[in-house]
């Protein structure tokens, strides 16, 4: 019987053997997902425009994770305004995986900028202790790139303008590497929110990234980061103060 049963099992072997020396399908191999990291507002000041008060404050995301954030943005015609935003995902041992739809990219035109943000890719809200938001933000997007390295990172990659002055483009590729950041300074377009007709009290000045999910990330529980202020009017002119900062939540308190 086990004679019988040798090249059976001999012929069993030689498949198994082969089978390892395959390469690796696609869908085997690890994605290196990038791991976006909210970093708390900063930089708080305010200022009027016109008739109006702003809170204009930094915002930071940075790239903790395995793998870069790729964005790659492509359209048909030049009668679409807005490109497709794909995400381009690095897998270990096997080609890069293209991830579809993640987003969508517009080519924004205000007066400190003229090039192709990616919509949505960071939100910023006003809101009460008790989480009810009072203000919005009106932001048009964020052109990604390596603005300043985290720690001792080197080999930016991503440092183009988005396109900066070419509203014609069918295509474009933005990004942030492993160990960079991408910022925005205070009152930059959209880098405020409106104080008007709000009461004197404390609130919560919340910034969070990827909002939907839409890219795709290591983690999702870092997203978000706030500071608890407190706001005084006297003379009909606002004050803010900082009164907390919360790296790694929500609801700062």
């Amino acid at each position: 019987m086990l004679l019988r049963l040798l090249p059976a099992l001999f012929a069993t072997l030689l498949l198994a053997a082969a089978a390892s020396a395959l390469p690796h399908r696609q869908s085997d191999a690890p994605p290196l997902l990038p791991d976006l990291e909210q970093e708390a507002p900063s930089e708080l000041i305010v200022t009027r425009a016109g008739n109006t008060f702003r809170l204009g404050f930094r915002s930071a995301v940075r790239n903790v994770g395995a793998g870069p954030l790729v964005i790659i943005g492509r359209r048909g015609d030049r009668s679409i305004d807005t490109m497709v935003a794909d995400q381009g995902v690095t897998r270990v041992g096997a080609p890069s995986e293209l991830v579809r739809r993640v987003g969508r990219l517009r080519y924004v035109v205000s007066p400190d900028h003229r090039h192709w943000h990616l919509l949505g890719f960071e939100r910023y809200e006003l809101a009460r202790p008790n989480g009810r938001v009072v203000v919005n933000d009106r932001k048009t997007g964020f052109c990604l790139g390596d603005r300043y390295a985290v720690g001792n990172a080197t080999g930016a990659r991503y440092e183009s303008r988005c396109g900066l002055g070419q509203p014609a483009l069918l295509g474009i590729t933005q990004g942030i590497s492993v160990g960079f950041g991408d910022a925005y300074a205070p009152n930059l377009e959209g880098q405020y929110l409106p104080l008007n007709g709000l009461r004197a009290g404390r609130y919560l000045l919340v910034h969070r990234v990827n909002v939907d999910r839409g890219v795709h990330e290591e983690r999702f529980d870092n997203n978000a980061a706030s500071v608890l202020i407190k706001l005084r009017w006297r003379r009909g002119v606002p004050r803010v103060t900082l009164l907390a900062r919360c790296p790694h939540s929500a609801t700062c308190r």
